[in-house]
């Protein structure tokens, strides 16, 4: 009974994701479980599991013909190919009417017991005090105090089995194994977003899940042995989708495809039109500057391009280093790669030569800065100084809040003034994550710069090279490291940044890039570090080490760069002096939307940026560098479909899931919000943990969306033949392709940059909006590369 119990507890885990905590707020498929279905089934599964909205309303796509965003003639072409052969207003009233009849998700009064129960035994600190026995583990802790819940009116602690896996085959004992899995499913599904935390502690076993342990099997355990206690019925209701939900499903999603096709043909129009030259000047811009593919790198990049003889690339923003990174001034080490790596190295940052003095300085600044804060915190919290510390420190408090409220802008250049800048007393240093390592060998670190170089088919370098991380600013903002690096675990990318330019610039690294792979970097080339603020558009470099020879050639990059930050602000913000209305929002602790982050994202494009130089894509596409002429054998393209692909498609579902609904998958108003344990929010004061974004970072006002829930459209420049080879070769990229997750279009260079689509089974179509001289369809492509591939 126990191993078909486990067995059952994994298999049901399927229905929820990962719930990932403020502090590295990841974006992520909510529906990750389901991947392995086709979109449509995927999303019937979650509306049958979770009670959850999976496709737009009717008023969304209401707006979105209004707007011209579908294309009518094609959504009529589509209803009919689908059986509908009425009119479109017609079917759009019969979306409204039909999602009506959808009730919204309420919650039990299990539900509230468990809530309760989790958020003290989870909590990560936030809590003056602490719930006892929490080393003991969930159910060892809950049942050692139990019966002090006047909500079960449990007189003894023996009523209860010692152990989860006792108590759990005390409420299913007489009951058929064949429950078991949709019994777990629905207790799991009653609320995501504290089964999706538990998934996450037991995933990346944290630091707080080390010392206080918990897993589905005590959830589960404290949940049944409550309902059975409360004679409470265990089993789930029966949700089997009738006609009209059947109806619902494929009206909307013919409507979403429409959408999606007329986003996809606008897109193709930009590219398909621009000459694709490839990396085959010998001429070299005055700075090159890489940054991440996160879509807000677009309209900077952009704006950059315009002030000078600038080439910019686009590149995962973790810089291919997978580490993590030790804080300089509170010792916290934090992950700074895709989660979906594990993190192979530590970087720490150590004084600069004769910079020692001022480095232990700054660390002393800081540390009476945090105690500053700790102490302000114990005041306020303890029971003996609460009453007369707020009393005698009001007055100030007040100062402080009616200058954070009037003058916002003014507190920006204040905090701006007094920040403790390590960066210019310090240098990177890396260790691998084995303790009995002392040293990253020489062969890791040409590895790692190769590689970059490698996935960018990039070869001549200028004379200044900026690799560029991101993160956003805010503040009174829960979410804030949602604005942070996706690719960094929500982490800042400038410490990733600064370590590849360090070992960029080593001389060992770049004799062995000539010597061992015919790189040839100029000895007056110099690798900086720097940061773009997402929120305000300011990049500041990490020069500190440069030399003198490059200090004129970097005074005119720091004001081209001051100029781009206008521009893009001003472009971004519609507004004269965006800069000032920018730095008002980081600093404005009433400030709901400090920036929009990856909002409206859509699309990958991966290749030259001449197929989108000088294009204003809205801040909708990922840009990631790519030569499919200097990548021979595929193994660059194979890496980035593999890692940043994937990684875009979490990102572009996380959106479209919180968008659609964003009661369960997102996380409602900030201004209900209310911060649990240190890693989430509920709303109000209790209920589900909230898994996704809130509506400020989705929605323009109440009734109008920003971001449109669109599915990732991926748009490669490389062979088909390559492409192909690459999807036999990965089952999950071919799983994410014949399910409908992603769509793929392959610009084919060998034949004219003709883009075809990508069909289930390895099949290709010319796209419709492709060159009218090609009618060919590619069927027999597949068949011919699978012969290959065999061989």
């Amino acid at each position: 009974m126990a191993t078909q119990i486990q067995h059952s507890i994994e298999s049901a885990s399927k229905v929820i994701g990962n719930t990932w905590p403020l502090y590295s707020f990841v974006t992520s498929n909510p529906l990750s479980g389901y991947e392995e279905l086709p979109f449509t089934d995927a999303v019937l599964h979650a509306k049958r599991d979770l009670g959850v909205k999976v496709f737009p309303d009717a008023s969304v796509f209401s707006q979105a013909f209004k707007n011209g965003d579908i294309d009518k003639n094609y959504a009529d072409q589509l209803l009919k190919e689908n059986g509908f052969g009425d009119t479109i207003e017609y079917y759009l009233q019969r979306v409204d009417m039909l999602s009506k009849n959808d009730k919204a998700k309420t919650y039990s009064v299990l539900d509230v017991i468990m809530s309760k129960w989790l958020s003290s035994f989870m909590d990560e600190g936030l809590a003056e005090w602490q719930m006892p026995y929490k080393e003991k583990g969930f159910f060892t802790a809950w049942r050692n105090l139990a019966k002090y819940d006047s909500d079960l009116n449990i007189k003894n602690t023996t009523e209860i089995p010692a152990t989860s896996l006792k108590a759990i085959e005390s409420v299913l004992d007489g009951i058929s194994k064949d429950y078991y899995e949709p019994i777990f499913r629905h207790h799991l599904a009653a609320l995501p977003g504290w089964t999706g935390y538990i998934n996450h502690r037991n995933a990346y076993d944290s630091p707080w899940q080390k010392a206080y342990p918990i897993d589905l099997q005590d959830y589960l355990a404290v949940r049944l042995w409550i309902a059975n206690h409360l004679n409470i019925d265990i089993y789930p209701k029966s949700t089997q989708s009738d006609s009209n939900t059947l109806e619902l499903i494929k009206l909307q999603q013919v409507f979403l495809s429409a959408w999606e096709k007329n986003f996809q043909n606008n897109l193709v129009d930009v590219i398909q039109n621009k000459e694709v030259a490839g990396d085959n000047s010998n001429s070299v811009p005055d700075a090159q500057m890489v940054f991440c593919i996160d879509t807000r790198s677009e309209l900077i990049r952009r704006h950059i391009e315009s002030k000078g003889n600038y080439e910019t690339y686009g590149y995962a923003g973790f810089f291919g280093i997978a580490m993590d990174y030790t804080n300089v001034y509170d010792g916290v080490q934090r992950k700074s790669c895709p989660p979906i790596l594990n993190s192979s190295y530590i970087v720490e940052d150590k004084p600069q030569n004769g910079k020692l003095d001022k480095f232990e300085s700054n660390l002393k600044r800081s540390e009476h800065f945090r105690f500053t804060k700790y102490f302000r915190k114990r005041m306020k919290n303890m029971l003996p100084s609460t009453f007369g510390y707020v009393e005698g420190s009001g007055f100030f408090y007040g100062l402080s809040m009616v200058a954070r409220t009037f003058f916002p802008g003014k507190i920006y250049d204040l905090k701006k003034t007094n920040k403790l800048n390590h960066e210019e007393l310090s240098e990177t240093h890396i260790s691998p994550c084995a303790k009995d390592a002392q040293d990253i060998s020489i062969e890791e670190k040409v590895a790692i710069v190769k590689s970059g170089f490698d996935l960018m088919g990039w070869r001549n370098f200028a004379k200044i090279v900026v690799f560029t991380g991101h993160g956003g600013h805010s503040a009174n903002n829960p979410f804030n490291s949602s604005l942070d690096c996706g690719a960094c675990a929500a982490s800042p990318g400038r410490h990733n940044a600064r370590m590849l330019a360090k070992m960029a610039n080593e001389k060992l690294v770049r004799q062995r890039l000539l010597e061992d792979h015919g790189i040839s970097i100029p000895d007056d080339t110099i690798f900086i570090g720097a940061e773009h603020n997402t929120t305000t558009d300011e990049i500041v470099l990490f020069d500190s080490q440069v030399p003198e020879t490059h200090k004129m050639v970097l005074k005119i990059l720091k004001a081209d760069l001051e100029r781009a930050q206008h521009s893009a602000t001003q472009d971004r913000l519609g507004v004269e002096n965006g800069v000032s209305l920018a730095r008002k929002k980081t600093s404005d602790w009433s400030e709901t939307r400090p920036e929009w982050g990856l909002a409206k994202n859509a699309a990958f494009i991966i290749g030259s940026r001449d197929l989108t130089k000088n294009k204003n894509l809205d801040c909708r596409s990922f840009l990631h560098s790519y030569d499919w002429a200097k990548d021979t054998t595929g193994s660059a393209l194979e890496a980035i479909m593999q890692g940043p692909m994937v990684v875009t498609q979490w990102i572009n579902n996380h959106y479209y899931f919180s968008t659609v609904d964003n009661d369960t998958f997102g996380s409602g108003s900030k201004i209900t919000q209310n911060v649990t344990g240190n890693f989430g929010v509920v709303q109000g004061n209790g209920g589900d943990l909230k898994m996704g974004l809130p509506l400020q970072s989705l929605k323009i006002t109440d009734n109008e969306l920003y971001h449109q829930p669109l599915r990732l459209s991926v748009f490669v420049h490389a062979p088909l033949d390559r492409v192909s080879t690459i999807i036999l070769k990965n089952s999950n990229i071919k799983n994410l392709l014949d399910n409908g997750w992603i769509y793929l279009f392959v610009m084919n260079p060998e034949e004219g940059n003709r883009i075809s689509q990508y069909n289930k089974g390895l099949n290709w179509k010319v796209n419709s909006v492709s060159a009218t001289k090609y009618k060919t369809d590619l069927k027999e492509k597949p068949q011919k590369i699978l012969e290959d591939f065999m061989a």
